[in-house]
This record gives structure tokens, C-alpha cells and sequence, in this order.
């Protein structure tokens, strides 16, 4: 179990590093997908957007060392139920085709149930770990690149879940 714990928690730290990095670098474009999903005025909006990539950063190095690592998976549980209930309020109040910020490339419109869904599945994970018995020390050269792999698929599936529906079947 202390080797599935370490690439739990890499992964789980990986994606919140990238997260953070992202709203840092994209300060504007994230604080704005803040005022929308949340429906705050762009002045607030963006101390917002930096509050969360600081408890961000904050989780994801929690999350690499074994004392704090329940605190890290306890943060990025919070974390991500927040940003799910937040997507899941937009979308069913109409505003569905904002912005979210969810994705780190190019910006794209809508609000879909993949990145609820993601957001979710994120926080179990999460919680999974915390649950899970304390152990697993530092991480090795196998933990790393299993973490990455999964860090590489759910990046992969994010721009699956993005390809154009196909009114007709390929095989017809």
C-alpha cells in the first residue's frame, strides 16, 4: 500500500503544481473564469484565483512528505469539491458555456460533465489517500514515473473529453 500511496500523492501533488503554475502564469484569464463561475467582480475575482493557487501550492507540498500528507489530501479534497460545486452551479444556473479555466492550453467554451466529473474524481482520490494508512517515505524512480503516466492520462482524456462529437460512425 506504501508504494500506491507515493504515486497517489505525487500524482495528486503533480496536478496541483500545474494548477497553481497555471493560474500565476494566466493570472487574467483565471481570475476572470473566477468571476464567472463564482459571479465576483473582477476586483475580487483575482485575490481570489491567487488565494487558491497559494492553497494550491500549499497542498501539493503537503502532500510530499508523509507528516503532512494527510493535511495536503485533506486540502486538495476541499479543494476540488469546492471547484466541482462550483462548476456544477454554473452549469445548472445557464452559464454553461463560460470559461472554467480548466484547461491549460488554448481556452475553450463550456462547462461540460467531464471536468465536473474530473474535479470530483480528483477529491476521492484525495480522500482515498487520506484514509489510507499512514506510510510510504520518500519516492522512488518507479513512484515518479507511474505519477507522471497518470499526470500524462488524465491530460490525455481532457482533450479526448474536448474532441467534436461525430454525428455518424466511422465504421458506417
Amino acid at each position: 500500500m506504501g508504494a500506491i500511496a507515493s504515486v497517489a500523492a505525487l500524482f495528486l501533488a503533480a496536478v496541483l503544481g500545474a494548477s497553481a503554475v497555471h493560474k500565476i502564469v494566466d493570472r487574467g484569464r483565471l481570475a476572470q473564469a473566477t468571476s464567472g463561475l463564482l459571479r465576483l467582480p473582477q476586483v475580487v475575482a483575482m485575490p481570489v484565483t491567487m488565494a487558491a493557487a497559494a492553497t494550491e501550492t500549499a497542498a501539493a507540498l503537503s502532500l510530499l512528505f508523509p507528516a503532512s500528507r494527510p493535511v495536503g489530501a485533506l486540502l486538495a479534497a476541499l479543494l476540488w469539491f469546492l471547484y466541482a460545486a462550483a462548476l456544477f452551479a454554473a452549469r445548472r444556473r445557464g452559464d454553461a458555456a463560460i470559461d472554467c479555466g480548466c484547461d491549460f492550453g488554448k481556452p475553450r467554451r463550456g462547462i461540460g460533465l467531464f471536468v465536473i466529473g474530473r474535479a470530483i474524481a480528483l477529491a476521492a482520490g484525495a480522500l482515498v489517500l487520506l484514509i489510507s494508512p499512514a506510510g510510504g517515505g520518500g519516492f522512488d524512480i518507479q513512484s515518479i514515473l507511474a505519477a507522471l503516466a497518470f499526470v500524462a492520462l488524465l491530460f490525455a482524456a481532457g482533450e479526448i473529453a474536448h474532441l467534436p462529437a461525430t454525428s455518424r460512425s466511422a465504421a458506417r
